[in-house]
């Protein structure tokens, strides 16, 4: 098999990610019908209000974080999973039939919204981490790579597809499709064989707060930069459901069926990104600066773009840089967070991406209403190649970050001695974790300085 489609040599990842695909397409879908619901058919264009029901749905992720990266740590994610999949598919149904017997109204939206985040906020640990369960660990960039062409793909075929049966049979439909969807990723779950798993690698009894988390990424810094970087991104310039509505709207007067192309003619670039990442074993902090910094640029360019297919166009290079740095960020900060860890560091990494949407999309959308819909798209692409050169400068006069840095690419190093064993039983379970970053990043520290010498 190709080394790019590697990870789907294992049966498990294979039926993971055949369930994926469809549920991802679904959402997808959904995703389209519900901001063109409230764009058109709830509200009088109103940037603002599809600004608010981006945020409601956000915001859960942001404050549930810790909380839900303990129970992903803790828990059966296999379970979890299923558990998040079929409240996915009772809300989604529950949208589905308001719509279509006529009863929907905007608050209901907005409340259903925000049910979608508080599972979300869940969901999303549990899926990144579960990953390490369904393949060895150096076949885990591969698998996120793939896992990133499972959801461009549903997001190349779902928009296009919304958008024909919206101006077929309006957006009722497609919201009792995308419920339906998420059987195929149950049916996945339940399929799989569990004693092919690896073992869920679970915190010890005393190291399952939530807070235990916070520490971990607070006393690694290049954890920490990688999350300020896409944080920083997902606010300012990941808000393409709100800025190409706008767009596709009220600069090129487009209709339900034109914006949903748009959506997938993005994800032809955001495919193409999660590909190349696949082919990628070693992912590095250098490939996350350098792809923000290409989505920066690339953003001011499709803001300028004077006609419909030229906009369309650019959105290519606009996903393809999006994702690069996305899977970049996922799968270095997976390979360089001990297991026991990992959910609960995917929590907070789900938690910056998706989290810093509900205090960007509301803003996005005032700009759109105040400035006009290239606006959104500038300040994103300034903003991000900003934060791009910001990391730049920090990472050049840092020499502790550096040696951070280079620890990272290496994977989780953790050495424990009888004397560390017996000192550990006096520390508190964040000390602790302390305890352990400090003594990797000197030892990465020592080798840095020990190969510049040389």
């Amino acid at each position: 098999m190709s080394p790019m489609f590697r990870a789907l040599g294992i049966r498990n990842y294979r039926l993971w990610a055949t369930g994926a695909i469809v549920s991802n397409t679904g959402t997808w879908m959904q995703r389209v019908a519900q901001d063109w619901l409230v764009l058109t058919q709830l509200t009088d264009n109103s940037g603002v209000a599809v600004g608010i029901t981006t945020a409601l749905q956000f915001l859960p992720v942001l404050l549930l974080a810790p909380w839900a990266g303990a129970v992903t740590d803790r828990f059966d994610r296999r379970r979890v999973l299923i558990f998040t999949q079929v409240a996915f598919a009772v809300l989604g149904l529950t949208l589905g039939l308001l719509v279509v017997t006529g009863l929907v109204q905007l608050w209901m939206v907005y409340t259903l919204a925000f049910g979608l985040g508080v599972i979300a906020a869940v969901d999303g640990p549990a899926r990144q981490a579960f990953v390490s369960e369904l393949v060895p660990v150096d076949y885990l960039p591969n698998a996120v790579g793939l896992n990133s062409a499972s959801f461009n793909a549903g997001r190349l075929i779902g928009p296009g597809l919304a958008g024909l049966l919206i101006a077929s049979f309006g957006t009722g439909l497609v919201f009792l499709i995308n419920g339906v969807s998420f059987v195929a990723v149950v049916f996945s779950l339940t399929r799989m064989n569990r004693a092919e798993l690896s073992a869920q690698q679970r915190p010890p009894r005393g190291n399952r707060s939530a807070r235990a988390g916070l520490v971990y990424v607070r006393s690694h810094p290049e954890i920490g930069l990688i999350m300020a970087i896409v944080g920083t991104v997902a606010m300012l310039g990941l808000n393409s459901q709100i800025t190409i509505a706008l767009m596709a709207r009220l600069v090129f007067d487009k209709g339900a069926g034109e914006y949903g192309i748009l959506g997938s003619v993005m994800a032809i670039g955001s495919l193409g990104g999660a590909l190349l990442a696949a082919r990628r074993e070693h992912p590095t902090v250098k490939l996350v600066i350098t792809a923000a910094a290409a989505f920066g640029v690339t953003s001011i360019l499709s803001a300028v773009m004077p006609t419909y297919w030229s906009f369309g166009l650019m959105l290519i290079p606009v996903g393809l840089s999006a994702l690069t740095m996305l899977t970049a960020a996922n799968a270095t900060i997976q390979l360089s967070t001990e297991p026991a860890m990992r959910g609960r560091v995917m929590a907070l990494y789900m938690a910056v991406i998706m989290g810093g949407t509900p205090i960007g999309s509301p803003i996005i959308g005032w700009v759109g209403e105040t400035f006009g819909p290239r606006w959104t798209v500038l300040i994103g692409g300034i903003g991000t190649l900003l934060v791009a050169v910001v990391a730049v400068l920090v990472l050049s006069r840092s020499p502790g970050l550096r040696a951070a840095v280079a620890q990272a690419e290496k994977g989780p190093a953790v050495t424990v001695t009888a004397t560390t064993e017996r000192a550990r039983a006096t520390r508190t379970p964040e000390a602790e974790t302390v305890a352990r970053t400090t003594a990797a990043h000197k030892t990465a520290t020592s080798e840095v300085t020990e190969n510049s010498v040389a």
